[in-house]
């Protein structure tokens, strides 16, 4: 039985007053005075207010981040690892605070929000406030006997992370953690959709004790705050989770000072089904692999190609279970799905839906918006699609499923790998060599076996082609924030 979530009073009092920016450990307004409002999209109103912060922002928050990074870079790594160990406590202390304002700025499902979401950042922050004193380097047996030769890993400096609007909680603490964990100080550039748990947690890193100017938060646009953010010569990395075009955008302003860059964009992944596979739950995770937070997920598997055999059971199943999902605002605890998250992303998918009937897809079920406020649509599955179709080579980030047929391996593989994307993919199968074989031949940063869409801080992630390069997670995130320096000693 579901019911309603009350709005937590900390919640009401936050969207009650306007959110300003967080610059050298200050609250400020932006420098040009302007703010834009953050939108319920279950709802389409706006929540509150927020700074509009521009290249005059920037300046000043990378003058901030300069100016703390030199005692930040020094401090103990253990009390760094303390501070961010106190952060971490304070989400968790807040964690009903957070869901809520990731619910309701977003729109996901307020089970995902409270449950998973506000969890997996939590660990991620507890998880990176260990690496703090575990940054070693290694000495070197050098031909000569006159040197002792060693290095050691020490911080970028001042680093900006842009965020995306889909898992923004989650997508910040993935930054924030490893840089300041590293030693680096941070300008963090929410997605202009979802600036909210940014901002709270701006107010978190202050109250555990973050030194002032060490985590910034400027709110604003990507074309103005976010451009400046990463053209800016006195910025030494960039970290951004979005979309491939904007990744291109990125690699270019990063020219002018040969800035670090990681970058983890978009997605077309493939879920490959075998007639061998245990199909009930390879259904089950085909449905989930695109329709979780209303296929508004860079590893969605947007491509499902299932063996001849079992693909009308396949397709079958997943028609009778997506029109059945529960539709609805996220502070319903019965709500499976969502909104989109605005008008322009909800135009923007039910174009590809009206692609995908042109180009002559077979419409299985959905392919309608929903009457009435914000911006829902229901679960879409396409059949009959053809590999060239629109439909099934762009990502469309949104609740749209193209299934394919497919007769033996090697063609899943050859069709699977075809996208110029490789960020993920998912692989339902018995047969532990092929699942081997398969885990090895796609094209992915990521691929899961009978099962999909997992994560842990200590597993890395990222993508191949297009979907980008670097690494988020695990111990190879470090190494993104992180500069080699060699030291010859003569003995």
């Amino acid at each position: 039985m579901s019911e309603l979530i009350p709005i937590h009073p900390e919640v009401q009092a936050f969207l009650n007053r306007e959110q300003k920016l967080l610059i050298g450990g200050q609250w400020v307004a932006a420098a040009s005075g302007a703010t834009f409002d953050t939108l319920n999209p279950a709802t389409g109103q706006p929540l509150t207010r927020v700074a509009a912060g521009d290249q005059a922002d920037i300046d000043r928050a990378v003058r901030a981040a300069r100016a703390a990074f030199p005692a930040w870079a020094a401090i103990m790594p253990a009390q760094r690892e303390r501070l961010l160990h106190k952060f971490a406590d304070l989400m968790e202390a807040h964690k009903s605070e957070l869901a809520q304002l990731e619910v309701l700025d977003n729109g996901k499902p307020w089970g995902s929000a409270y449950n998973v979401e506000v969890n997996v950042a939590i660990g991620q922050m507890r998880y990176y406030a260990g690496w703090c004193t575990k940054l070693t380097g290694e000495t070197y047996p050098v031909s000569s006997p006159d040197f002792h030769v060693y290095s050691i890993r020490q911080p970028l400096g001042v680093c900006g992370a842009i965020t995306p609007w889909n898992y923004s909680l989650v997508m910040a603490t993935q930054k924030i953690g490893p840089a300041l964990a590293a030693g680096n100080t941070l300008i963090l550039k929410p997605a202009e959709q979802t600036p909210l748990t940014a901002i709270r947690l701006g107010e978190l890193a202050l109250e555990a004790g973050i030194p002032e100017g060490v985590f910034n938060v400027v709110t604003g646009f990507g074309e103005t705050a976010g451009a400046a953010l990463t053209a800016h010569p006195d910025v030494d990395k960039i970290a951004f989770t979005g979309s491939t075009e904007v990744g291109r955008r990125i690699i270019g302003a990063s020219a002018g000072n040969l800035k670090h860059v990681s970058l983890e964009l978009g997605g077309k992944s493939p879920l490959i089904i075998f007639d061998d596979a245990d199909i009930p739950a390879a259904a089950n995770a085909a449905l989930w692999a695109i329709f979780a937070n209303s296929g508004q997920n860079c590893v969605a598997g947007s491509r499902l190609y299932v063996q001849d055999r079992v693909y009308d059971a396949v397709q079958d199943a997943l028609a009778s279970a997506a029109p059945a999902l529960k539709i609805g605002q996220g502070l319903d605890t019965g709500t499976q799905l969502g909104p989109l998250i605005s008008q322009t992303q909800l135009d923007r998918v039910m174009h590809y839906v009206d692609a995908g009937v042109r180009d002559g897809a077979a419409l299985i079920t959905g392919g309608a918006k929903l009457d009435g406020a914000g911006y829902f649509m229901q679960p879409t599955i396409f059949g009959n699609v053809a590999d060239d179709a629109l439909i099934a080579a762009e990502e469309i980030f949104g609740p749209v499923l193209t299934v394919f047929r497919f007769n033996d391996e090697s063609e899943a593989v050859a069709r699977a790998n075809s996208s110029k994307f490789g960020l993920a993919a998912g692989v339902w199968t018995r047969d532990l060599s092929r699942a081997h074989r398969l885990a090895r031949t796609l094209n992915a940063g990521v691929v899961w076996v009978n099962t999909y869409d997992w994560f842990d801080p200590s597993v890395p992630f990222g993508g191949v082609g297009q979907s980008g390069y670097g690494r988020e997670l695990g111990r190879q995130v470090m190494e993104m924030y992180t500069e080699l320096k060699s030291v010859w000693v003569k003995l």
